[in-house]
């Protein structure tokens, strides 16, 4: 049973059209097929998605308080952000639309654990 958030579905659909833009202008690949590598960094952020711990309370990646992509990877997925962004307005107007809506959500602060108890 597949207990996906509408919210991570939509985060994976946004990244995906994201890649597939860059990639269709950047790297020479004809169709709809990704480039090994854009293929490999769409698995990485749907991975991380995945294991969002905020998942449908989320913000945008950019504005998160936890950082959880690797250093190359995110500076991966801001170069392809960068370029993809302003043309996801006409390509996929309603993904857009939302990720900017979802963009003015304020970060959630993740609960700390503590391994000592309460005091009384």
């Amino acid at each position: 049973m597949n207990t996906e958030h509408p919210r991570i579905k939509r985060e994976k659909k946004t990244i995906e059209a994201m890649i597939h833009i860059y990639c269709k202008g950047h790297h020479e690949k004809e169709g709809k097929e990704l480039c090994q590598e854009c293929s490999q960094l769409l698995e990485y952020a749907k991975t991380r998605l995945d294991k969002c711990p905020f998942q449908e309370k989320k913000t945008t990646c950019g504005k998160c308080p936890i950082h959880c992509y690797q250093p190359q990877m995110r500076e991966q997925v801001k170069k392809m952000m960068r370029y993809s962004g302003p043309r996801m307005i006409l390509h996929h107007p309603a993904l857009a639309m939302h990720h900017a809506i979802d963009g003015f959500k304020k970060p959630k602060k993740k609960a700390v654990k503590t391994s000592k108890a309460a005091s009384g």
